[in-house]
């Protein structure tokens, strides 16, 4: 097999996991949904979250929407620690606002034939107005 890596429009097989997650988190971060879900994600994705499995690209596209609803005030959003290996990759993420705060953003990524194919992701959203830490400060 060649080393080459492909072209990562391409959405080809010959990229590696670091690749393709690169790409994804790139995007996102340039609000490129539309373009991520078609060059870095299988048709038949799965995605597992506490409260429900969301299957295929629209499902992507609904879990990303409730996270895009929680986020929407973020002024700060960071990736922390990404791994990777030939097929799996973490992710660790925060993002914070005036009235909201993540700390404790987790995915995972199951990546073959250069696209991501399952993902896992978790994370707890904390309303700044409602929390006690907040009353005590």
């Amino acid at each position: 097999m060649s080393e080459n890596s492909g072209d990562p429009e391409s959405g080809d097989g010959r990229r590696k996991a670091r690749e393709v997650l690169n790409d994804h988190l790139r995007l996102r971060q340039e609000g490129r949904l539309d373009e991520d879900l078609e060059r870095n994600y299988r048709e038949d994705v799965v995605m597992l979250t506490p409260s429900s499995t969301y299957v295929g690209i629209d499902g992507i596209r609904d879990c990303a929407a409730l996270l895009y609803k929680a986020i929407e005030d973020a002024s700060e959003y960071e990736y922390h620690a990404t791994v990777c290996d030939e097929r799996m990759a973490l992710l660790e993420w925060s993002a914070t606002g005036d009235d909201m705060a993540i700390t404790d953003g987790v995915d995972s990524y199951l990546i073959e034939d250069g696209r991501i194919c399952a993902q896992t992701v978790r994370y707890t959203v904390t309303f700044k107005d409602l929390s006690q830490a907040r009353a005590v400060g």
